[in-house]
């Protein structure tokens, strides 16, 4: 385990550096500080730091009602990748999902995100669907658990 530090963004700065880690991995689906004030009211978000360094942020999107389904993201910063603290964050989110009552576990990559998915892949995710959202040029890649993962 590295000192990595997870919280909750429940003020202006910590709101503000999830969105800078979201802009950053996904350029293509920009979000205002309105949009993750949003976001944080309906799923379990997280910012992760080294110290007082800024290297990653998390979503849970918890299951809705009548599904036992959760989506699970972690972003890490490129310059703080291969350095086990991806695997650091989906460890949490998983356990997190898992006590929200979720039983499958997906995630959603970014299809030029080529880390994301390799990561996806590793950690037994199988590739469900591509699609565009509107306006968008790149499509998206919503993968599903296929295997159990270890939850570390």
């Amino acid at each position: 385990m590295s000192d990595l530090r997870m919280e909750r963004p429940e003020d202006e700065a910590s709101l503000a550096d999830w969105r800078f880690v979201h802009n950053a991995i996904i350029p293509t689906h920009q979000l205002s500080l309105e949009d993750v004030r949003e976001r944080a009211k309906r799923n379990h978000l997280e910012v992760a730091y080294l110290g007082d360094t800024l290297v990653g942020c998390s979503t849970v999107r918890p299951p809705t009602e009548g599904t036992a389904t959760a989506t699970v993201i972690a972003r890490v910063l490129p310059a703080h990748r291969r350095r086990g603290l991806g695997a650091e964050l989906y460890a949490r989110g998983l356990r997190r999902a898992r006590e929200l009552g979720a039983e499958v576990i997906e995630t959603v990559v970014l299809s030029s995100n080529k880390n994301g998915l390799r990561f996806a892949y590793r950690n037994g995710f199988q590739e469900i669907e591509r699609y565009l959202l509107d306006g968008d040029t790149i499509p998206w890649v919503d993968l599903r658990l296929a295997r159990p993962a270890a939850e570390g």
